[in-house]
């Protein structure tokens, strides 16, 4: 799962490439941000990956194949519906990102035809995030790789036809990720199907379940929540960034891709903890579950180490390949140390998320992520006017450890509630 994640940075790596060579701090801008309100929608919505990997991942631990089939379905068609109205209300999207980023008007210009273009995808991306939530909790982590790596391999492809060779720039970018979502949902969808034809038979009668939907409802608004919490932080990151200057704006927005980098690496470990622990909630085996945790923990600590040296190392390299602007190559290797760090800040975040995620413990998450965006909040009214942009960038990172602390204190609470006995 973490070479399936580590394919997914690697897209936002090469949008911004691909508009970094244009030169323009105002396209590298608009980039970004529309970027950001593409994230803040559709991360929102990630209740119907996360959700669905819980649920899938605890009937498999329970043995249930008809409830894992059922659970991808009542998934599968909330997503459809979601994605239809998103996709209805991109101009209006849109316009709210436009409004509430409050940049300059060549950024938004960009930000405007990026949105309206890639919300497009927004049937065929929730799909997908149904798809990858049914084959996580199942623990077939080669199968979501080749699907990954379908989706950013053919999104990357058709985003340098597009934008670069061309010349459609934010417009080509935008197109890419329809193309690359349709394609892969296709695909995935052609692969579960095939499966289904070997499980038993379920009806409709069984998908529709009430108290099992009721559980998936109540399960996906705690994380729809706790997903909004966590984009309106890095919403209100990059709105600050613009608020400074427009090459301050474009210099986060390439240090960010760091952190997406490195979020990607570990959620590789998260992805883990989800399957592992959910499996052992549903098997009540308290053993399996401690062992998850462990190693989960150890392996994710020592890669984030790796991660942080990689980006010191090489980062000064890494934004010379993002953008061609001097302007923002120089400000951006002001804060190159920052961004190197988030990794260690956000690690036990991340392997709390999973092990949360796979228990199903759904509003304990909520209002970890809501005291943590609260902290962010007061850290950046704080910080910001004393110390500028250092001040912002040290607020994100007590946001990341306050996720990871926070969940932390609540975990040996859930585990002596949830197992009913030692095996």
């Amino acid at each position: 799962m973490t070479l399936a994640y580590l394919t997914t940075p690697l897209l936002g790596l090469t949008d911004t490439a691909i508009i970094g060579q244009y030169g323009d701090a105002a396209l590298l801008g608009g980039l970004a941000a529309g970027a950001l309100v593409f994230d803040f929608v559709f991360s929102t919505f990630n209740f119907l990956r996360a959700g669905t990997t819980g649920l899938v991942a605890q009937a498999f631990g329970a043995g249930n194949i008809a409830e894992e089939q059922a659970i991808f379905w009542r998934a599968f068609f909330i997503a459809l519906l979601l994605g239809i109205v998103i996709a209805i209300s991109a101009p209006l999207i849109a316009m709210g990102g436009i409004r509430f980023l409050g940049a300059e008007a060549q950024v938004n210009q960009a930000l405007d035809t990026y949105v309206r273009i890639r919300m497009l995808s927004a049937p065929f991306a929730l799909v997908n995030y149904a798809i990858l939530g049914y084959l996580l909790g199942r623990g077939d982590g080669k199968t979501a790789l080749a699907l990954q790596i379908l989706l950013n391999g053919t999104n990357i492809g058709l985003s340098l036809l597009f934008g670069l060779y061309l010349g459609w720039n934010v417009a080509g970018v935008a197109w890419g990720t329809v193309g690359g979502e349709l394609i892969t949902m296709l695909a995935g969808l052609a692969i579960v199907l095939a499966r289904f034809r070997h499980s038993p038979h379920i009806n409709l009668a069984h998908i529709a379940n009430i108290a099992a939907i009721r559980r998936m409802m109540v399960l996906n608004r705690d994380i729809m929540i706790r997903s909004f919490a966590l984009l309106a932080a890095f919403a209100l990151f990059t709105r600050q960034g613009a608020q400074f200057d427009t090459v301050t704006l474009a210099a986060n927005a390439v240090l960010i891709n760091f952190f997406l980098t490195v979020s990607f690496f570990l959620d590789g470990f998260a992805a883990a903890a989800e399957q592992l622990t959910g499996r052992a909630v549903g098997a009540q085996n308290r053993m399996a579950f401690r062992q998850a945790v462990k190693l989960c923990a150890l392996w994710g600590f020592m890669l984030a180490g790796i991660a942080t040296g990689t980006v010191l190392l090489w980062g000064n390299d890494l934004i010379a390949f993002l953008t061609t602007a001097e302007d923002v190559r120089e400000l951006a290797a002001d804060f190159l140390p920052w961004a190197a760090l988030t990794a260690l800040s956000a690690v036990l975040a991340f392997e709390m998320d999973g092990i949360f995620i796979g228990g199903t413990w759904s509003v304990d998450m909520r209002n970890a992520m809501l005291l943590s965006l609260a902290t962010f909040i007061i850290a950046m009214v704080v910080l910001t006017p004393l110390f500028g942009n250092h001040g912002l960038w040290a607020a994100l990172h007590l946001f990341l450890l306050m996720r990871g602390l926070s969940l932390l204190v609540l975990l040996p609470g859930r585990v002596r509630s949830t197992f009913s006995h030692p095996a």
